[in-house]
């Protein structure tokens, strides 16, 4: 496994071995002694999801104020543009994103640590989106910092509006989220 590391050190792009010939290909998708080599990790993840969304839908950015949640995610089917933005605010890269493009055809697979908001944005047809996370999902906790929030500066690569859920409609400003101390 490669490990390409991004401008937040603790959000990690990880990058498997693909063997593949003219009958397809195989890639070991997660290996917990892999990963906990490739990022000095030893989490346990809980959960995994798998969502379908449509080109120009815009998922996020979310995070649970309480049982805060690292997630492992991947594409299987199409492209996103996939962000994390670090909500930790003692942290030095507070209010900073990362992003980028996970695919079918890269397998690239980005580590969201707990403290972030994480969301994406479909940019083929239509994408399948997996995540293992290290927390349960828990609704009451859930918050949404407002995707295009100009304190944040997220560079979405889309043009026009996306597909947003009523949820996702109302995120806050980073103003005035709740964050993580």
């Amino acid at each position: 496994m490669r490990v390409i590391h991004t401008d937040i050190p603790e959000v990690v792009i990880l990058e498997p071995k693909v063997f593949g010939d003219a009958r397809g290909f195989f890639l070991e998708s997660y290996n917990a002694r892999a990963f906990r080599e490739a990022t000095g990790l030893d989490v346990e993840f809980v959960q995994d999801n798998h969502s379908r969304s449509a080109r120009g839908v815009l998922r996020g950015l979310h995070y649970q104020i309480r049982q805060p949640q690292g997630k492992l995610v991947r594409v299987v089917r199409g492209t996103v543009y996939d962000v994390a933005v670090d909500l930790r605010r003692s942290s030095p890269t507070f209010g900073r994103w990362v992003g980028a493009e996970l695919s079918e055809d890269n397998h690239r697979q980005l580590w969201v640590p707990p403290g972030f908001a994480h969301g994406f944005v479909v940019l083929s047809q239509s994408a399948d989106f997996l995540y293992k996370t290290t927390d349960y999902y828990a609704p009451e906790h859930e918050r949404c910092l407002a995707w295009n929030d100009p304190a944040v500066g997220v560079v979405w690569p889309f043009a026009g509006e996306p597909q947003l859920s009523a949820k996702d409609r109302t995120g806050l400003p980073l103003a005035e989220c709740e964050v993580f101390e």
